[in-house]
């Protein structure tokens, strides 16, 4: 049994385990009840869209310093894990909005800069597809996507500097913060689970981009090859 698989194997255990933790273990919330509990998987999609930006921009920046491929390989992994990450907590958040708030959007300061964000890496992986040659692809992602990660920052104090229908912070955000103790062990439970489908699908996503280079390459060699055959056959038959 492969490396990959038993990886897989053990992540999906992760997410059997946080599941069941989440709907039987947490105890009821008692303004919300059982539509809290979409709570930890929201909070953890965030966690984990956070890390893998972080390992997009770190890529970025090393590429533009090192010009090495495999920062740009880490660069887009990260970037396209990061979206799928954001897509998920852009959907669990309305979903838990409605029955909390009564609404499924709102303009305020945090959604707002989360959708600019999610534009902003839907954006970098559109351009990624629209540049064919492979040095000026790397170098103009990478400078945008240093740029599409100040939203990062802005989107996480956004409820602290400016009034939002967030509440304050549940972690670190003051004396009042925090949760009930077997609340805060299974949003750790999804912390660790959401966090490890990350890692995986970024691995994954960071190898497949790497076999595309390798196969763009050989490509590219069979072609000058096919070329320089026609020629001298060419040559020849003057």
């Amino acid at each position: 049994m492969n490396r990959r698989i038993i990886s897989w194997l053990i992540v999906s255990s992760l997410m059997c385990a946080a599941g069941y933790a989440a709907l039987f273990i947490a105890p009821d919330e008692r303004t919300m009840h059982d539509a809290q509990r979409i709570f930890y998987f929201h909070v953890p999609s965030w966690v984990a869209m956070f890390l893998a930006f972080f390992v997009s921009v770190f890529g970025s920046i090393s590429y533009l310093f090192t010009r090495k491929q495999r920062c740009d390989w880490l660069g887009v992994a990260g970037a396209e894990v990061g979206v799928v990450c954001c897509t998920l907590g852009l959907i669990t958040g309305p979903l838990w909005g409605k029955p909390a708030w009564g609404i499924w959007w709102t303009w305020d300061a945090r959604l707002t800069t989360t959708l600019v964000l999610w534009l902003l890496y839907i954006s970098y992986l559109v351009l990624r597809s629209m540049v064919e040659e492979t040095e000026r692809r790397a170098r103009i992602c990478a400078v945008f996507g240093i740029f599409a990660f100040l939203d990062v920052p802005l989107v996480y104090v956004s409820n602290r500097f400016w009034r939002t229908q967030h509440p304050t912070p549940v972690f670190f955000g003051g004396p009042n913060a925090g949760v009930d103790p077997t609340m805060g062990k299974v949003l750790l439970l999804c912390f660790a689970a959401m966090v490890a489908v990350m890692t995986v699908l970024l691995l994954d996503r960071y190898h497949l981009e790497r076999l595309r280079c390798e196969v763009s390459l050989l490509t590219s060699e069979i072609e000058s090859r096919d070329l320089d055959k026609r020629s001298r056959m060419a040559r020849e038959h003057v």
